[in-house]
């Protein structure tokens, strides 16, 4: 196969590992954990995995010779930067516990385990997959593993090729399934280990033991490189705005490290809107106000920066998708046999009055979307909604009847954009390759301690990667009981950003010099090699973060 020079270059890349990790470790013990909300419903699903204390490794000066591991690995949900350098750390911490050891990898994500397909990774395969970007190493999906069906299926294969471990490297969803499996491993006594590791672009899995999600850090790179592209474009040619819906479904994460990074003129946080009870109306008047204001000044031109989810997040529209929601998961099997027309009379026909009313006030596209679009999970797929153009057209029918606009001479001539894609599978920064090598290398070392349930953790992020505190955080420690699918469901709890946090804070003190000056940031594309402050430097999001503690 041939390579860009890039390619053969990032190849010879050897990740930095935790001075713990280098050599044989030992277990140090916290104390026992219980749920961050709901303790008692989660103790009742997870009897056997609950109440299980935090872990940390540290170097040992008495090693005990390893045993041949043999441990099957499942890439989960949707790609991240970082994921194969998880299976290339698992890979090596395997071999090092023992030579022998061996690595299978589910096709397609959790559906291979279910479906038996799957191949050994080797070393030439392996090698072929360092510090690269994408899941094509073993292919990636969104089976979820909830039914004792399932779990039979994959024990099956499990056994017939001796598999002890599974490692599953996926999200909040993903992971909870994980945590279900074990669960059911252990209490059906099969002896096999499941090992969850934190991975989502949109940074919302992660708490105060969970730093941040892989692939965070690369993927908002990759964003704020073209963002700043376009707001250069944007200072030169001096007559559009720019809305740029950013991936994010669930929160504001990617948006507010890239307004960090970038210094857009407007940022909306999906958060803060939700908070202040921001109506549709109020948001479009904010930005409107902004354009209007620069206008006065000269200035036709800007960027709008839209965390993909914020639909979600405007109360009336909250309460409206809480409510079709229920209505379509409480009506699954009458709701699949009818067509659209049925279906949209159906819901209107059962719809609280005021949320028909907010309903309607969409484009009829977007209702549509509403109504009638849901993912595997029972969520709105708010990526297919078009957001910033929404905005730009509200915003527009509002300048439209702006008077001092119109004789100030103000032109509005938007331009849209939405990322998400371009940033799933970049190669990973010189972080992510770290951390996500980290992380695969001590899942190795949590499967060699014996123990099920965990999630590999890797802390202390800020600090040079030798410094880095490896460990293991009981998934059912992140868990509370939210409603999905109109049933009750125990979830790990998504973060949400923060409005007390330090980066909300940074970005809040200075976005009104932001949206009426010009104060553009153009951080380039990714650095793989060069000096440690323009290749090794961790999201803006975890430096502020850090301040805080």
């Amino acid at each position: 196969m041939k390579k860009s020079a890039l390619q053969k270059a990032r190849a010879a890349y050897q990740p930095k590992l935790p001075i713990a990790l280098q050599g044989p470790v030992k277990v140090v013990e916290g104390r026992p954990t219980e749920s961050v909300a709901d303790q008692a419903a989660i103790r009742q699903l997870f009897p056997n995995t609950y109440g299980l204390p935090e872990i940390r490794f540290e170097k040992n000066p008495n090693p005990v010779a390893g045993k041949p591991l043999n441990v099957g690995v499942i890439l989960s949900g949707g790609q991240a930067p970082g994921g194969h350098n998880v299976i290339c750390g698992l890979f090596d911490g395997i071999k090092k516990i023992h030579r022998d050891s061996r690595l299978f990898g589910f096709l397609m994500g959790p559906g291979g385990l279910v479906d038996h397909k799957y191949i050994e990774l080797t070393a030439p395969i392996i090698n072929e997959y360092r510090n690269t970007g994408g899941f094509d190493i073993i292919g990636s999906g969104r089976t979820k593993l909830e039914k004792v069906d399932q779990f039979e299926k994959g024990l099956e294969i499990l056994r017939e090729l001796g598999i002890t471990a599974l490692v599953i490297i996926g999200g909040d969803d993903s992971n909870t399934n994980a945590a279900i499996l074990a669960e059911y491993y252990k209490e059906k006594n099969t002896g096999i280990q499941v090992i969850g590791c934190p991975k989502t672009i949109d940074g919302d899995l992660k708490n105060a033991q969970i730093e941040t999600s892989f692939g965070f850090d690369t993927a908002t790179k990759v964003y704020s490189e073209v963002i700043g592209n376009i707001q250069r474009d944007c200072n030169s040619a001096k007559k559009y705005w720019h809305f740029i819906k950013l991936m994010g479904r669930s929160a504001s994460h990617i948006a507010l490290e890239c307004a960090l990074q970038t210094q857009p003129n407007i940022c909306i946080i999906s958060e803060e809107v939700e908070q202040n009870g921001m109506s549709l109306d109020q948001i479009v008047d904010y930005i409107a106000g902004i354009v209007a204001s620069r206008a006065a000044d000269g200035n036709n031109f800007g960027t709008v920066l839209i965390p993909e989810g914020l639909i979600e997040f405007i109360p009336e529209y909250k309460k409206l998708i809480r409510e079709l929601n229920e209505l379509l998961g409480a009506n699954k099997d009458k709701v699949a046999a009818m067509n659209e027309e049925e279906l949209t009379a159906f819901i209107l026909g059962n719809l609280d009055a005021a949320n028909v009313a907010a309903l309607q006030k969409l484009p009829e596209s977007v209702a549509r979307q509403l109504m009638l679009d849901r993912d595997p999970h029972g969520n709105v797929q708010v990526s297919l909604i078009e957001t910033e153009k929404l905005l730009s057209e509200l915003v527009a029918a509002k300048l439209a009847a702006n008077a001092d606009f119109k004789a100030a001479g103000g032109k509005f001539s938007p331009l849209h954009h939405f990322f998400g894609y371009e940033g799933r599978c970049a190669d990973p920064s010189n972080f992510d390759a770290d951390y996500c090598y980290s992380l695969g290398y001590n899942a190795a070392a949590l499967i060699n301690a014996g123990v099920t349930g965990y999630m590999s953790a890797v802390r202390n992020l800020v600090k040079p990667a030798v410094q880095w505190i490896p460990g293991g955080i009981p998934i059912t420690m992140m868990m509370n009981i939210e409603r999905r699918n109109a049933e009750d469901k125990p979830v790990i709890q998504k973060a949400l950003v923060r409005l007390d946090g330090a980066p909300f804070r940074k970005f809040a003190s200075l976005r009104d010099d932001w949206a009426h000056n010009t104060c553009y940031i153009y951080p380039g594309p990714i650095q793989y090699f060069g000096p440690s402050e323009v290749c090794d430097q961790p999201s803006m999001t975890l430096k502020y973060e850090h301040l805080d503690k």
